[in-house]
């Protein structure tokens, strides 16, 4: 089911699925995207709630502009007015950013966090470059750092509606305004994640040549018992290159720690 949801002087479009325990799910720069089967395989276990950020999808941006702090009250007023409580909140590359901003504010109305391969601190030093800039590279390039498998990244425009093809433009736009300057990353981020007090996990693709696995240990060291476990034969979207190998651990961390 989608629908549209009026909050704090905006409009979200959500993607609802499924019945049990809430699941808010925060995608990455590249969207929803059309096809979803981690989505079908979470919603066989979780209430999955998917919103579409502001500037992507049919969700307007917020004052024709925005921020990461924006989204992160964003999505805490979202969780409140839905009711949720024990939810598990899972954000994936620009999603595991908002959700981590969201996380060091509060963490009242869920239970557990698993991050996806997040971006959105700064590990190295000054001249050390931690995430590999997506908006400069060649497409090529970019299929070749970003997949374990870049043909399963390969998408044929010629094939998508007008519509498809807008909000693929307008979702670009959007990733890029909210994290171009300092490039995607928070400078002051780091220095909160250790007031996160919900278990954590962190799944990496064990190919992602986005943010390596190495960027992912220095966010499981700055959170307090976080645990980071690879996805082999994935990069930097396991949600979509492995979806099973994706939901299992996932799954299991709940079970675990419920």
């Amino acid at each position: 089911m989608t629908k549209a949801i009026s909050l704090a002087g905006t409009t979200l479009e959500l993607v609802e699925r499924g019945e049990g325990r809430p699941l808010l799910f925060l995608h990455p720069g590249e969207g929803l995207a059309p096809e979803r089967p981690w989505l079908e395989l979470l919603s066989r276990r979780f209430r999955v709630i998917a919103p579409s950020h502001p500037g992507f999808g049919n969700s307007p941006l917020i004052d024709e502009s925005g921020s990461v702090d924006d989204l992160a009250y964003l999505y805490l007023d979202l969780a409140a007015e839905l009711g949720l409580r024990d939810a598990v909140l899972v954000g994936a590359c620009f999603g595991g950013w908002v959700a981590a901003e969201m996380m060091v504010r509060s963490t009242t109305r869920f239970s557990h966090l698993v991050l996806v391969d997040p971006i959105g601190i700064k590990i190295g030093g000054r001249e050390e470059r931690d995430i590999a800039d997506m908006h400069a590279l060649p497409h090529a390039e970019y299929l070749r750092l970003a997949w374990a498998d870049p043909a399963k990244g390969k998408i044929d425009f010629t094939r998508l509606s007008e519509s498809e093809l807008t909000a693929i433009v307008r979702g670009r736009q959007a990733f890029a305004l909210y994290g171009w300057k300092p490039y995607m990353h928070n400078p002051r981020l780091k220095r909160w994640l250790h007031r996160i007090d919900r278990p954590t996990l962190l799944l990496w693709g064990a190919e992602d040549r986005i943010v390596t696995p190495a960027y992912g240990e220095g966010w499981r060291k700055e959170i307090p018992g976080a645990q980071l476990e690879l996805i082999r034969q994935a990069g930097h979207f396991p949600h979509w290159e492995q979806p099973e190998a994706f939901v299992e651990p996932l799954s299991a961390f709940v079970d675990k720690n419920a």
